[in-house]
């Protein structure tokens, strides 16, 4: 199915059933997001990790806000 076909069943939808759709699309697209945030931030920490990289207060002194 190509773009346009999708918008025009969208089209055909009634109101409350493209609401609805609206409505999962942004809970997938925040799940998506939420997801790669995390799996990137458990990246992060095993990067860190087996790099042996660490960090403290010292390290943050001089930077401003």
């Amino acid at each position: 199915m190509v773009f346009q076909e999708i918008v025009d069943s969208v089209r055909a939808l009634s109101i409350e059933e493209q609401d609805n759709l609206i409505k999962l699309i942004c809970q997938q697209r925040q799940q998506q997001h939420g997801d790669n945030f995390w799996e990137g931030f458990k990246e992060l920490r095993a990067t860190l990790q087996r790099e042996e990289i660490s960090f403290n207060d010292e390290d943050f002194a001089d930077l401003r806000d």
